[in-house]
């Protein structure tokens, strides 16, 4: 995975689009690094790595083209003939979508072919520049054996069923196993705490490396402590986590329908891009 992985980190510069980004590979590890190499895709010309595709999924690719050969009609055909022809197996039979922000002319060429428009979508970004304001709660970089803590908001934050014994002993396994990963190194888990020293909020971050932008996947806010500002806080925390890795920026993706989240990452000083949109096609 090395060659991709490093292609990721190269192409994200701060201004471009938060396409798919090395830190969805590690948060895609928590189903093992084995599972995450072969839901890779890579497409290469002479050695070099043009553009790659993470399978979230059998009917869902996420999509990153080096900037350089965004625009390049013979590479736009091949994906475009790839991921619209089940047979060429990276997409299902039975309707698919595709994620591939700012890449205009691949999506151009799939509306061409009866792709249509799916839900839209938000990037909200903040510059690192500057110090970046303290959050009022007690924040933790969550170490392997406090991985409980964290697992049990998130399950909460996503989920909001029972955590039961079973989902805990699961959950908690594929975080460490994320954790040993080969992606790892590269990303913290935090955990941010009110003053009952009850854990409200997780985040993980992702450093594409000193200087470039950093990734906030996920983020949640444990469901029985909405309501405070503890998304802001755990924003701002990540923010500030990403900035003392030696991040550039600090970048996430949002629903555009999740009004909650907008306003939680406003609120934290990051400012929306322009929408974009995924494509997605019916069965074949």
């Amino acid at each position: 995975m090395s060659p991709a992985v490093d292609a990721l980190k190269r192409w994200q510069y701060d201004g471009g689009p938060l396409q798919l980004h090395s830190g969805d590979l590690g948060w895609h590890s928590l189903n093992g690094a084995e599972a995450t190499a072969a839901a890779l895709r890579v497409w290469s010309r002479d050695g070099e790595v043009l553009a790659i595709g993470l399978l979230d999924g059998p009917r869902l690719v996420r999509m990153a083209v080096a900037p350089h050969w965004r625009d390049d009609e013979a590479l736009t055909h091949r994906l475009v003939a790839d991921l619209d022809d089940p047979a060429r197996g990276v997409l299902a039979l039975d309707g698919a979508t595709v994620e591939a922000r700012r890449a205009d002319l691949l999506t151009q060429l799939l509306l061409k072919r009866g792709w249509e428009r799916d839900e839209p979508w938000t990037t909200f970004h903040r510059t690192l520049s500057n110090p970046v304001q303290e959050c009022g709660l007690r924040i933790e970089t969550i170490k392997p054996d406090r991985a409980e803590v964290w697992v049990a908001v998130h399950w909460s934050a996503f989920r909001g069923s029972t955590f039961t014994d079973a989902d805990r002993r699961r959950f908690l396994g594929r975080w460490l196993a994320m954790a040993r990963g080969p992606f790892y190194g590269d990303a913290r888990s935090l955990a941010a705490f009110d003053e009952n020293d009850d854990a409200v909020a997780v985040a993980a971050v992702w450093s594409a490396g000193p200087g470039r932008p950093g990734l906030l996947e996920p983020l949640g806010v444990h469901r029985g402590h909405r309501g405070h500002g503890y998304g802001t806080a755990i924003t701002l925390a990540a923010a500030a986590a990403l900035r003392d890795m030696g991040a550039s920026s600090a970048n996430v993706g949002v629903e555009c329908s999740n009004v909650g989240a907008v306003a939680t990452y406003a609120s934290a000083g990051f400012t929306p891009s322009a929408d974009v949109v995924d494509l997605r096609r019916g069965p074949r």
